[in-house]
C-alpha cells in the first residue's frame, strides 16, 4: 500500500535571527491594521446587484493603501527606532509583492509580504486569488497576508479592513503542493513542475511558479481551496455589518441578483 509522506510543518525564523523581534512586531502591526487603516477612497451609487464587482475594481487600491498604512505604523513595528532607514515597498509583478527594505548601501531586504485584498462580499464567499510561487522563492521570514475589507455602509462609503490572515509563505507553498499531490481525490496526473535554481527575492523576469501537470479547472494555487484558510474564512464570514453577518449578506445578494429572464 502506498503511504503518503508526512505533511509539511511550519518552520519559523530562528529565535537567534537578528531581526526576530522586528518580524514578530510586524505581525502585531498587521493584526492592529484595522485600527490604523485610513483611506480617502469613497464609493457611492452602487447597485446591490453590482456589489460583487468591487473585488476586481478596488482590491489593488486597498493593497496599496495597506502598504502606506504600515509605513505610518512605524512606532508599532519599530518602537526602538532601530530600522529608521527601512520601509515597506510594493512592487507589482514580483514576489513577494511587498518588501521591507532599505535602499541605502545596496538593496538590503529583511522580509517580504505577499499581500492580497479580499472583498468580503465578493460572490465567491472566499478569497479567489492564486498563490503559485515555489517554496524555494520564499524566505523563511516571508508571509502571506490576506486583508479582508468591505464598504462602511455596505453599498457605499469608504473601505474598512478587518484583521488579516497571516501565514508563512514557505509553508503555504509546501502545503499547496502536498494537497495537490496527496490529499485530493482525483485520477488525474498529480505531478507538479517545479522550477530550478530559484532563490528568495527573485527578479521580475525569473520563472518562480510551480505548475500542475494536469489542471483543466485551473485550480492549482487557489489558496482557499486546499484547507489552509478554512477556519479563518468561517470566522470572516461571521463578521457583522449593520448587525448582519457577511455570510447572510452574501445570501441576500445572491437571491436578488439581476437575471436576464
Amino acid at each position: 500500500m502506498f503511504n503518503k509522506p508526512p505533511p509539511p510543518i511550519r518552520i519559523q525564523p530562528s529565535s537567534t535571527w537578528p531581526h526576530i523581534s522586528l518580524w514578530n512586531a510586524v505581525q502585531d502591526a498587521l493584526r492592529a491594521l484595522p485600527a490604523y487603516f485610513d483611506t480617502k477612497t469613497s464609493i457611492e451609487g452602487m447597485l446591490a446587484t453590482d456589489i460583487h464587482t468591487l473585488n476586481a475594481a478596488l482590491s489593488a487600491t486597498i493593497e496599496e493603501q495597506v502598504v502606506g498604512t504600515l509605513n505610518t505604523m512605524r512606532a508599532v513595528w519599530d518602537p526602538g527606532k532601530s530600522y529608521q532607514t527601512y520601509s515597506f515597498e510594493r512592487q507589482s509583478q514580483t514576489f513577494p509583492d511587498v518588501r521591507l527594505r532599505r535602499r541605502q548601501n545596496g538593496q538590503d531586504i529583511i522580509m517580504g509580504l505577499e499581500l492580497k485584498g479580499w472583498y468580503l462580499l465578493a460572490k465567491e464567499g472566499m478569497p479567489n486569488f492564486r498563490f503559485t510561487a515555489t517554496s524555494a522563492a520564499c524566505a523563511q521570514a516571508d508571509l502571506i497576508v490576506v486583508v479582508p475589507w468591505a464598504l462602511s455602509n455596505i453599498l457605499a462609503g469608504t473601505p474598512v479592513v478587518f484583521p488579516p490572515y497571516i501565514e508563512l509563505a514557505k509553508y503555504a507553498a509546501e502545503q499547496r503542493n502536498y494537497y495537490w499531490q496527496h490529499l485530493r481525490e482525483t485520477k488525474n496526473n498529480t505531478s507538479i513542475i517545479i522550477p530550478k535554481g530559484v532563490q528568495p527575492y527573485p527578479a521580475k523576469r525569473d520563472q518562480i511558479s510551480d505548475k500542475a501537470q494536469a489542471d483543466s479547472g485551473t485550480n492549482f494555487g487557489r489558496m482557499a481551496r486546499y484547507g489552509i484558510m478554512d477556519k479563518y474564512i468561517r470566522e470572516a464570514m461571521a463578521i457583522k455589518f449593520r448587525g448582519i453577518t457577511a455570510k447572510d449578506w452574501l445570501e441576500f445578494f445572491k437571491v436578488h441578483k439581476e437575471t436576464t429572464d
